[in-house]
């Protein structure tokens, strides 16, 4: 096994190892979910476990059995010992949706560590709620986490408190090409690990196809991935603004239904995300339009030629989400916050920060009853120093 690169979600998934619940492991294609399933099968307590990946026909036939005592019976042949505790990992759940029913007449009746994934939780959400209810644990795995990336590749980075760690110089210039390449190119595994830009390049594209080739397919009753396509260069092209599901229609020519269908299968996959407003007094605020956010910066860049500012702004919502929950906040002047976490702490996104923005989000923040706030930047500025840099955020 190559060299084991952790990820913020390994320990809580290795304290999960030990209980008899399902764990269950989700995210976006390609952020490593079967890497981190192998390392923990190596941390299972014993060699009495099997590693199942539903891509090959002879793993899937073995769920085809109508009588599922029959399944232990093939699995025995295989080696494993079902008089004692035994790990059953399987890989991209969402190929075989009949599996749930197998799976549930396994975990009540041996014991059985189960370890599953999949690519959707629009899949996990509707067929593993009802059948494996009090059952399963859902773990989402993201792509890297700027502080990730710097780990895979084996840079020091010693995380702070967030919005606690002021503009440093020295650091500033240490890490700036790297958290120029993570705005640009995204934070998948496998394009992190890649020296060429090409094949960073091609490595997203790769995935994007994928997704809507092969996931779509798997998981939804779409037939028209242009459709889909479409949608989403639309959707990239208006990051970090808020979302007008009739706009949409009206410019992609599909109707509003659709869209919004569209749309919610899109998050359901992990691809984008809406942020809601945070809405404290309803007659002056703006309460009903999510912002969009891509999950990837990589796919965003891809998908649509968008500005840096535009780029930035989404590279710190997917360095924010690791904290918690986010909204924006939107008075019906105009003025708006760009992210609070947790409803405590409010964060404001500009490429060059200036004295006169942590003001203006101060003065904000009074209406909300917020104490502690931010101003994120991205480029040092000549004269203000008291930002954090996008960078800190980890």
């Amino acid at each position: 096994m190559a060299e084991f690169k952790e990820r913020h979600l390994y320990s809580e998934l290795k304290e999960h190892l030990s209980k008899k619940y399902i764990t269950i492991i989700t995210g976006l294609r390609r952020t490593g979910k079967t890497t981190l399933v192998r390392k923990l099968i190596d941390d299972f307590s014993s060699k009495n476990s099997i590693y199942l990946d539903l891509e090959r026909i002879d793993n899937r036939e073995l769920f085809f059995e109508k009588n599922y005592d029959n399944i232990i019976t093939a699995l025995s042949s295989r080696g494993l010992n079902f008089g004692k505790k035994v790990l059953i990992a399987i890989d991209e759940v969402q190929l075989l949706p009949g599996i749930v029913s197998a799976i549930k007449y396994l975990y009540d009746n041996y014991t059985i560590k189960f370890i599953v994934t999949g690519s959707s939780y629009y899949y996990i959400k509707n067929l593993f709620s009802e059948s494996l209810a009090g059952r399963k644990k859902v773990f989402e795995l993201n792509t890297l986490s700027f502080r990730e990336y710097l780990n895979f590749k084996n840079v020091e980075f010693k995380a702070a408190e967030i919005g606690e760690r002021k503009f440093i110089s020295a650091e500033y210039e240490r890490l700036k090409k790297h958290y120029d390449d993570f705005v640009r190119y995204g934070s998948f595994p496998e394009v992190v690990l890649s020296k060429s830009i090409v094949d960073k390049k091609d490595i997203v594209n790769d995935i994007l196809s994928s997704y809507l080739n092969i996931d779509i397919k798997n998981i939804s009753e779409i037939r028209d991935q242009k459709n889909l396509h479409v949608l989403l260069k639309m959707l990239a092209a208006r990051a970090g603004t808020k979302l007008d599901y009739s706009k949409m229609a009206s410019l992609t020519g599909i109707s509003r239904p659709s869209v919004y269908n569209y749309i919610d299968l899109l998050e359901n996959t992990f691809i984008i995300t809406r942020v809601p407003v945070l809405a404290k007094n309803p007659d002056r605020e703006i309460v009903k339009a999510p912002k969009i956010f891509f999950n990837d910066n990589g796919l965003l860049n891809t998908l649509s030629e968008v500005s840096s500012g535009v780029q930035f702004e989404n590279a710190v919502y997917n360095q924010l989400k690791f904290y918690g929950k986010l909204h924006y906040y939107s008075l019906k002047t105009g003025k708006e916050i760009d992210f609070i976490l947790n409803e405590k702490t409010a964060i404001e996104v500009k490429e060059t920060a200036t004295a006169n923005d942590q003001n203006q989000l101060k003065h904000l923040c009074e209406n909300l009853g917020i104490k502690k706030s931010f101003v994120v930047s991205r480029f040092p500025s000549p004269k203000f120093k008291d930002f954090v840099w996008g960078g800190d955020l980890g």
